[in-house]
């Protein structure tokens, strides 16, 4: 499965990061690029560790089901998913400086492979093997990116 351990895919994600303007309109949801961007970013620091999100009840409950059913197939994300509020943006943001962050934290993710994920739990997904993260985190960009049309 993809994944953003693989150098190629980091990349690509890289180059499709570039492409995203202030004008690019979302195909849905209200986020704007720039707190989309954001929202990456942060998601990516929570793979890392950086941020450790309490579990959300309904992840306790829902949470193991939709585990194997989004991170067992190469399956997109679908528009609308549910957002953590955790790693929810809804100020404005700056989308050069937001940018940078994200391609920082993207560059650390897939250059720390395995050793660099969190053992700490997902709030929805609970726990996640290394190789899960970095499918979630594979399909959470790629799922952002689609949003915005890059």
């Amino acid at each position: 499965m993809r994944n953003l351990f693989d150098q190629t895919a980091a990349t690509e994600f890289r180059t499709r990061i570039g492409k995203l303007t202030p004008a690019n309109q979302r195909q849905w949801g209200k986020m704007t690029a720039p707190q989309a961007v954001a929202h990456c970013a942060n998601a990516l620091e929570m793979a890392l560790g950086e941020i450790r999100p309490p579990r959300e009840f309904a992840g306790r409950i829902l949470g193991p089901l939709v585990k194997r059913i989004v991170l067992g197939n190469d399956a997109r994300l679908r528009p609308g998913a549910p957002t953590s509020p955790s790693i929810r943006v809804d100020d404005d943001r700056d989308l050069d400086s937001e940018r940078l962050r994200l391609l920082r934290l993207l560059d650390r993710f897939s250059a720390a492979g395995s050793a660099g994920c969190t053992t700490h739990p997902h709030p929805f997904f609970g726990a996640l093997t290394s190789e899960q993260w970095s499918i979630l985190m594979y399909k959470h960009l790629d799922h952002h990116l689609r949003q915005f049309g890059v």
